[in-house]
């Protein structure tokens, strides 16, 4: 039986940061606001010119420093973002020419702030398979770009960044379980209203913004990522008790709080970096995964359960052992 295991984790933040003094001056709001309804401190932005494709590949050569091995030796790169350099090639393919590694299967996923569960899932099947032994994994985005920082329900809550795994063939269970769901109903609830084959010359023109119904938003994703936990578990045979560490989609410090509190783990089992970073979607669990093993709170063997929900809407778990 093949299984697949984390080798390496690795992650970037772009240099410029805005914190919520900054947009006390652009957008009628406080930082005490922001601090006291999303937990957000502080985002970073990507500077003029820096791609989705240039975050990941900064958080991608960390990855395989920390695996202790070379570009060469990956045959899948799959990136999640819903923000790619290029309508095509995907940024799969960009970030494998930066890499030097051409031949393999590289593609992107687009399931927004869920894409980085989507993802893993997605290289866990084909490493099972047989077909493929070493994926390297990123979660990219620079949703600055699509923000309307005039829109102060949206502004505060955004930042880019990457995040970074390889995952490699195990002849021990890493990766344990995996649940991914969608559901279009609640599209109109967070989206951006615009794309390539509807409303494309709004987008040409930078009107393509995040809209985001955010009361209907929280108590979905409350409701659902409760779910998904007791999913999951059923599923393994894995009691709450059994999970040492929560890494949750960081959206918003209640979403958290409110999860934590269903599986009955203590907030300091779960990995918070929201305040450092605000919402980068599909980035955000491999941030805050790559966080808590470089400050040696995540340790070897220890069980873990990642969980996202984002627009379309999407969730999903990942249940692993590191």
């Amino acid at each position: 039986m093949i299984y697949s295991r984390i080798a390496g984790t690795g992650s970037y933040l772009p240099e410029k940061v805005v914190t919520n003094s900054d947009l006390e001056k652009i957008v009628d709001t406080t930082d005490q606001w922001i601090q006291d309804r999303t937990g957000i401190k502080k985002r970073h932005i990507a500077a003029d010119g820096e791609t989705t494709c240039d975050l990941a590949e900064k958080a991608s050569r960390n990855a395989l420093e920390a695996a202790g091995i070379t570009a060469s030796e990956i045959d899948l790169v799959i990136v999640a973002t819903t923000t790619p350099d290029l309508i095509f090639p995907s940024t799969a393919c960009l970030l494998q020419q930066r890499l030097g590694i051409a031949g393999p299967t590289a593609f992107d996923i687009q399931a927004v702030c869920t894409g980085f569960v989507y993802a893993l899932s997605i290289a866990e099947k084909f490493i099972k398979s047989g077909s493929h032994k070493r994926a390297l994994v990123v979660g990219a985005e620079t949703l600055s770009r699509i923000i309307d920082w005039s829109d102060r329900n949206t502004c505060v809550l955004f930042g880019d960044g990457a995040g970074a795994v390889i995952v490699e063939a195990s002849d021990e269970p890493g990766i344990i379980a995996s649940h991914l769901h969608a559901d279009g109903a609640y599209e109109s609830l967070l989206r951006v209203p615009v794309g390539v084959s509807s409303g494309f010359e709004q987008m040409i023109r930078g009107e393509g913004y995040v809209e985001m119904k955010g009361s209907e938003v929280f108590k979905m994703a409350v409701t659902t990522l409760g779910r998904i936990v007791d999913e999951t578990l059923a599923s393994t045979g894995l009691q709450k008790s059994d999970i040492d560490w929560l890494i949750p989609h960081q959206a918003n410090i209640r979403i958290i709080k409110a999860t934590a509190k269903k599986l009955r783990t203590p907030m300091d089992r779960v990995v918070v970096t929201v305040h450092d970073h605000g919402n980068t979607s599909a980035a955000s669990i491999p941030l805050a995964f790559d966080t808590a093993v470089r400050d040696g709170r995540i340790k070897r063997g220890e069980i873990l359960m990642m969980e996202a929900f984002g627009g379309g809407f999407t969730w999903g778990s990942v249940l692993l052992k590191y």
